[in-house]
């Protein structure tokens, strides 16, 4: 399964500096740069491990052909949308399918899937790479508070694994410090397992 690519990144983190300082029991602004930056590599973090997308944003899914099972599962879940399905054509030209002619979409199972519609066929695409771009909208909501808690929590939990411990080996072990052992936990139950 080819990865998106990210068109329209997420315009919010899930987690906000305050509510890591919170979390931190921090009330000075020294690191808040620092904390804003942890915060996204934390998000990144559970984003990657869950195989889902956590605030909205957009993406292109680049694909060389239409699949001859009719159906194409669109990673990152949750599915929001299908903002359009466009391939280029025998001629070399970039055309537009109509949902609900062409294809249906199905936002509910995990993953979403765009699917042929009944009645319907793939139309041939030019012999290229890249030939078919799915452009669809997923992750939970636009605001921090439309996430799982546990997804909120484990990213606190990394945060603050990572702000208190800034050196790249445990220093006691002489071990890689690892994501913490809560953080994992909270995160497990929801990974998604489709495109292993």
């Amino acid at each position: 399964m080819a990865n998106p690519i990210i068109v329209t990144p997420p315009a919010i983190e899930p987690v906000t500096v305050d509510e890591a300082k919170s979390h931190l029991r921090i009330n000075f602004a020294t690191d808040d740069t620092y904390l804003g930056e942890l915060i996204i590599a934390a998000r990144e973090y559970a984003e990657d491990f869950l195989r889902r997308a956590l605030i909205t944003r957009t993406y292109d899914l680049y694909l060389d052909d239409f699949p001859s099972t009719g159906a194409i599962a669109l990673p990152r879940p949750p599915l929001q949308l299908v903002s359009s399905v466009k391939y280029v054509d025998t001629d070399g030209d970039v055309q537009d399918l109509t949902e609900n002619t062409d294809y249906v979409v199905d936002a509910v199972s995990e993953p979403g899937w765009v699917v042929m519609a009944e009645d319907a066929s793939w139309p041939e695409v030019k012999q290229t790479v890249n030939a078919v771009i799915i452009r669809f909208i997923a992750g939970y909501g636009d605001a921090g508070t439309d996430i799982l808690a546990a997804h909120k929590l484990a990213i606190k939990h990394m945060v603050a694994e990572w702000y208190e411990h800034r050196e790249p080996t445990d220093v006691v072990r002489g071990a890689p410090i690892k994501v913490s052992r809560t953080a994992d936990m909270l995160l497990w139950p929801t990974r998604f397992y489709e495109f292993e």
